[in-house]
């Protein structure tokens, strides 16, 4: 189960960054509370997964999730460079997040 709450930390943890982008400096209201809500939402998953997950491997993933995802909705929505040194970077944290992965 620790897993699976760290999967859904992840995933709230890219809702909210990408709405991050989309406050325009907490000016706009419902993107400002998804933000917010989503936040917490990650919060709270990522400390349940700690539980039972070691902090250093939680943590790890849960950002390189976060960056993951991001950067891919970056690229995919709002129309950022896909360079191959950017989609290289991406795939060394990709590669770092399934060897930590490995470890636990």
């Amino acid at each position: 189960m620790a897993w699976f709450y760290l999967l859904l930390a992840g995933g709230l943890e890219i809702v909210w960054a990408f709405f991050l982008k989309q406050t325009d400096g907490f000016t706009r209201l419902g993107a400002s509370l998804i933000t917010l809500l989503a936040l917490v939402g990650s919060l709270v998953f990522l400390s349940l997964s700690l539980r039972a997950l070691p902090l250093g491997t939680a943590y790890a993933i849960w950002t390189g999730i976060g960056a993951i995802g991001t950067f891919a909705l970056g690229i995919i929505l709002l129309g950022e460079p896909a360079s191959a040194m950017r989609l290289a970077a991406a795939g060394l944290i990709v590669s770092g997040l399934v060897l930590m992965k490995l470890s636990a």
